[in-house]
């Protein structure tokens, strides 16, 4: 099988064959117990996978190794005593490392039938990015309709995301992105999904890049929009962001660290939070399968009856095949994504050869 290996630690932009990354022949992986074995269509490219390959993100594997996370695909092969999935069916799946091939193995607990509905293609996106939103505003923050959240990072993938759960749930959105193209790209989506989700008018767009040019703060901005302050921060940015965001948060806020996509770890100013009861949570949705797999049962459960029902939907930036893998991390790592960036590697049924497909750069 075809896979990308990264052979030694650096820039996930760096050509193919310099060093860090290369396309190579591996044999298929060979299935394990508890596990399902996974012809691959689609696999997702998130932001930890370029500091895993620069090896600057908390899990170090040994070298090599294949990069990637989450998948879509069919089932080739289940091990004896697994249920819930058969050969045929169409999933996803999550698995430490490995997802940059055109076969997976991955643990049965990790691997979810998807709802006829959903496009395979897509499916990649769901588990991490979706999971996280998911865990965080509705189990962490146990987030209520009528309530107010605020965004940051809003047009990235795990941010996009997020807006479309708080719509579902019925709460108000205040979306900050930096960027015009990107602040253009929220608010023409942004009524859409608010729409489907059961009324217009319940997102205010940010445009942090312009609110800087401005000298106006971003505190200021939000105050404006929602003028009690806001219920719940979603934060996958970090960086003077976060300073910013607890001016802005209501009586009792409750805080969602989701990543540092700013390269800027932040020093939390504590003052800012016991002025306001505020609560601080960090949400690492891999440490759930782990430590709480029945908070994963249950948000997969949720999320598969959301994208089932159509409440939910993939905003795809770009496709690319295997050996444009560079590119890909350079549309991420370059901050000119809006949604989620996937790698095609195998054929959807009914579908174009992945390889075959053009990003939309």
């Amino acid at each position: 099988m075809k896979a990308i290996v990264c052979e030694g630690l650096g820039d996930a932009c760096a050509p193919l064959g310099t060093g860090v990354l290369r396309l190579a022949e591996l044999p298929a992986p060979k299935l394990a117990p508890g596990s399902a074995r996974i012809q691959v269509v689609s696999a997702s490219l998130n932001f930890p996978d370029a500091l895993q390959i620069k090896g600057e993100y908390q899990d170090k594997p040994k070298l090599p190794f294949i990069p990637g996370s989450e998948v879509s695909g069919v089932v080739l092969e289940v091990a004896d005593g697994v249920k819930h999935i058969r050969v045929g069916d169409k999933v996803c799946a999550v698995r430490q490392g490995g997802a940059f091939a055109e076969q997976v193995v991955a643990p049965a607990a990790a691997v979810w039938k998807l709802p006829d509905t959903v496009p395979l293609e897509d499916a990649a996106a769901i588990p991490i990015v979706y999971g996280t939103a998911d865990v965080a505003l509705r189990h962490r923050a146990q987030l209520k309709a009528g309530q107010t959240v605020l965004i940051l990072g809003a047009a990235g993938g795990v941010g996009l995301a997020a807006l479309q759960l708080a719509l579902a749930a019925g709460a108000r959105a205040v979306a900050a992105a930096a960027g015009a193209d990107k602040a253009a790209f929220l608010r023409q989506q942004a009524d859409t999904w608010a729409e489907g989700a059961g009324g217009a008018g319940r997102v205010v767009v940010l445009d942090t890049a312009a609110l800087a040019a401005e000298g106006r703060a971003l505190h200021r901005a939000v105050k404006e929009a929602a003028p009690k302050g806001v219920d719940v921060v979603f934060d996958p940015v970090g960086g003077p962001l976060l300073s910013e965001s607890l001016k802005c948060v209501a009586w009792g806020a409750q805080y969602l660290v989701i990543g540092f996509a700013s390269g800027d770890i932040p020093k939390v100013p504590a003052n800012l939070l016991l002025v306001k009861n505020t609560t601080l949570h960090g949400v690492f949705w891999g440490s759930y399968l782990a430590q709480q797999p029945r908070v994963i049962a249950d948000s997969m459960r949720h999320l598969m009856a959301a994208f089932g029902a159509g409440r939910l939907r993939v905003e795809v930036y770009g496709r690319y095949p295997l050996d444009r893998v560079t590119e890909a991390f350079g549309a991420i790592l370059d901050r000119r994504v809006r949604g989620k960036v996937l790698l095609s590697i195998g054929a959807p049924q009914g579908g174009q050869q992945g390889g075959q497909l053009l990003s939309k750069l």
